[in-house]
């Protein structure tokens, strides 16, 4: 039977208000051969174009004995870049020039450096790779592809970074014989990788005949083979350049003086909400969870009433939500009384405890927390920004210099060095962004002066899939899900969005789904400020979720209209870090302070000095908002009667358009859209109404930018105790 995905937006790359079908695998049409000019993928059929980058390349690193607590003296990033500045290491020969030293290397993953070619270089990108391959560590290059997120700026940090290695993930039909899965395998010329854990019929593939570009096609090939479900290019992406973008104009903001007595100062000013049966210091300011303390009595709620639902269930006790994003430090104070501690399972993985870290190569790991070699990778650069007078900040950051310097040519060298201060220290704690959502969940601080999470009874299970710098492969992804349903979790939290469409990873939320009818799975809308929700939010059962601010109007970054379910506050801090959603950060750890003295200043998205406490924007944190309003619900059905299906309408039925307000530019664009239609073709803004089909009724403008509404956590409780 026909799936269709309401109006996805592949990967924030147009605009559409069309839906994409999911098309069974007789109809797809015949996979056309590549061409240097022309490369893509196919999703169920549909091209997806992608872009070959000509000044960058990713480079695979052998593997190292080292172990995940190492802390290694020369990263093999490092040494490749002090080799390729110096001339190729074990080559003799040295490019004229000085560009050599211009060559930057920069980390993803654990694997994975991406080598970027400074603008004006003399060195040819086919030189540099001859160069690179001689290194006796690396195991191969590979190509780079982009794919522009929507109408963004045409710098390189605002493109989605995307690898393509010779990897393949194929899912073969389940009535499928082996031995006919291994002739599809020969005439190929395929090995095996590895079975892709907790799914059925999916393998992990790596050609033995062809490699770079031609990956590409060799999939799109094995897509028209019979018996072949779905076949995608097992594609590295890396998705920090979405935060980087929502963090970058905070890198303007200056620091605040005597960050503690300020904010002693601020708490002294506003009061507790009233009568919440759970308090904690640091309550007032988290005015997802309750915003009379800073709006006042007389203007309209704009928060989920959560302080309100405490009071009527038992916040969320017996319930279990998966939290699958980057880094979860879940030995925060604030987390470690409510994390998930696995059972005997049938399939239990070796070394199980607190969840699994699907982002290691090969089966990958036991800790989803910060390792000493990633402290190692990330504590230097952290310590820069303290220590480094201005001088010699500018010139250690000559690229992050050269961006400001452009957008502001009159910026005086100090402004220059506080926006790098804030931009490297704002990536350096968004690794941190598991920590960030697990903490808007279920924070619940054990002495009473830290923060509380929508539902601070229930459990976290974390499961990571980003590596450092964004890393994520949907082979990985795949896993992660099918690992949190096999734990019997009651939510699935996916703060995550804009990603490549995959058919194989479509596939599998579409079995996790129908196996377990009970379970939820909630995902952030996408941050690209487009009509149609981003990928994997927009497969359908799975609840989308756009973000409001303070005020009550869309976020501006929020997409929004064909498959938004409901909305939910996520925070706006361009005019103010008070207006961001408060939650548990990550550097407060020891590691990143040793050797240097704690300012008494706040810094970049760190409500303290250390960073214990974060004030953050996006989509990625209505969707946990909703998750912890779904375990709250979930709480309060102890015998597990109520379905998804069930549950979802009642979060739908209850989300409410009041407190919310649509702006001037919501109005305008919602009137534009209603009448003749208003898309996005590539990069640019498109008015083309046909004058030969008869209007379709339109939704409201609510529903067109907020969904069914703001979710209402204290009515969803109650209607589910009615039932």
């Amino acid at each position: 039977m026909k799936r269709l995905l309401s109006s996805l937006v592949l990967a924030g790359c147009f605009l559409t208000s069309t839906s994409l079908p999911l098309i069974p695998h007789q109809y797809r049409e015949l996979a056309q051969a590549q061409t240097a000019d022309e490369l893509f993928y196919t999703f169920y059929g549909q091209k997806i174009p992608l872009n070959l980058k000509r000044d960058r390349v990713a480079v695979s690193f052998k593997p190292t004995t080292n172990s995940r607590s190492s802390r290694s003296t020369q990263p093999l990033y490092l040494q490749l870049q002090q080799d390729l500045r110096r001339g190729g290491g074990n080559s003799r020969s040295v490019s004229s020039g000085n560009s050599n030293f211009d060559i930057d290397v920069k980390p993803l993953g654990d694997n994975i450096a991406l080598v970027n070619l400074p603008t004006g270089s003399r060195s040819s990108l086919d030189s540099i790779q001859q160069r690179i391959q001689k290194q006796s560590y690396v195991k191969e290059t590979l190509p780079i592809l982009t794919r522009k997120s929507g109408e963004s700026s045409k710098e390189k940090e605002s493109e989605q970074v995307i690898v393509l290695p010779n990897e393949i993930a194929i899912a073969f039909d389940r009535d499928m014989s082996e031995s006919q899965r291994q002739m599809v395998l020969l005439r190929h010329n395929l090995e095996v990788v590895r079975p892709l854990r907790f799914s059925k019929n999916r393998y992990l593939v790596r050609s033995k005949a062809v490699s770079g570009t031609e990956i590409l096609s060799l999939a799109n090939q094995l897509t028209q083979v019979t018996g072949v479900q779905s076949a995608t290019p097992n594609f590295i992406q890396a998705t920090s350049y979405q935060q980087s973008q929502l963090l970058g104009n905070l890198a303007n903001l200056p620091a605040t003086p005597n960050a503690t007595q300020r904010l002693e100062q601020q708490l002294a000013q506003l009061p507790q909400p009233k009568d919440s049966p759970i308090s904690a210091k640091l309550l007032p300011l988290q005015w997802h969870l309750n915003s009379t303390p800073k709006r006042g009595q007389l203007l309209a709620r704009t928060d989920v009433r959560a302080t309100e639902a405490w009071k009527h269930s038992n916040g969320g006790r017996g319930t279990v939500v998966a939290v699958i994003d980057s880094l979860i430090q879940w030995d925060h104070p604030d987390l470690v009384k409510n994390i998930y501690k696995s059972g005997n399972h049938p399939d239990k993985l070796p070394g199980e405890e607190y969840g699994w870290d699907f982002s290691s190569t090969g089966e990958g790991d036991a800790d989803t927390r910060l390792s000493s070699r990633e402290l190692s990778l990330l504590q230097a650069e952290f310590q820069d920004t303290f220590k480094l007078p201005t001088e010699q900040l500018l010139k250690k950051y000559q690229q992050f210099a050269d961006i400001f310097k452009k957008r502001h040519p009159k910026a005086s060298p100090g402004e220059i060095a506080n926006y790098i201060r804030n931009q490297v220290r704002n990536q350096i704690s968004g690794e941190f962004h598991g920590t960030w959502s697990a903490g808007v969940i279920a924070a619940n601080s054990p002495d009473k002066a830290g923060v509380l999470g929508v539902a601070p009874n229930t459990q976290i299970l974390p499961v990571r899939v980003f590596a450092l710098g964004g890393a994520i492969n949907s082979a990985s992804l795949g896993e992660a899900i099918g690992y949190a349903a096999s734990r019997n979790v009651d939510v699935i939290n996916m703060s995550l969005g804009g990603l490549l469409p995959d058919e194989g990873l479509t596939e599998q939320i579409f079995d996790v789904l129908d196996s377990n009818p009970n379970l939820v799975i909630i995902a952030s809308a996408g941050n690209e400020n487009l009509d149609g929700v981003a990928f994997p939010a927009g497969i359908p059962g799975v609840v989308s979720v756009g973000a409001t601010n303070m005020t009550g109007n869309r976020t501006f970054y929020s997409s929004y209209g064909g498959g938004l379910d409901v909305v939910a506050p996520g925070g706006e801090i361009q005019n103010g870090m008070s207006g961001g959603i408060l939650t548990t950060g990550g550097t407060w750890l020891d590691g990143f302070w040793q050797g240097i003295s704690v300012p008494d200043n706040s810094w970049g998205v760190a409500l303290d000095p250390v960073g214990k406490y974060v004030q953050v924007q996006g989509t990625s944190f209505s969707a946990p908002i909703v998750s912890g309003v779904m375990a709250l619900m979930k709480g309060e059905d102890t015998k597990r009667r109520l379905s998804r299906d069930e549950m979802v309408s009642i979060l739908k039925k209850t989300a409410t358009y009041d407190g919310l307000n649509l702006s001037s530019s919501d109005i305008n664009r919602y009137r534009l859209q209603k009448e003749v239609g208003f898309g996005t073709v590539g990069d640019a803004p498109v008015s083309r109404p046909s004058g030969i089909f008869a209007k379709a009724k339109p939704v409201s403008a609510e529903e067109y930018f907020f969904g069914r509404g703001l979710v209402n956590a204290d009515a969803a409780v109650e209607s589910v105790r009615q039932k």
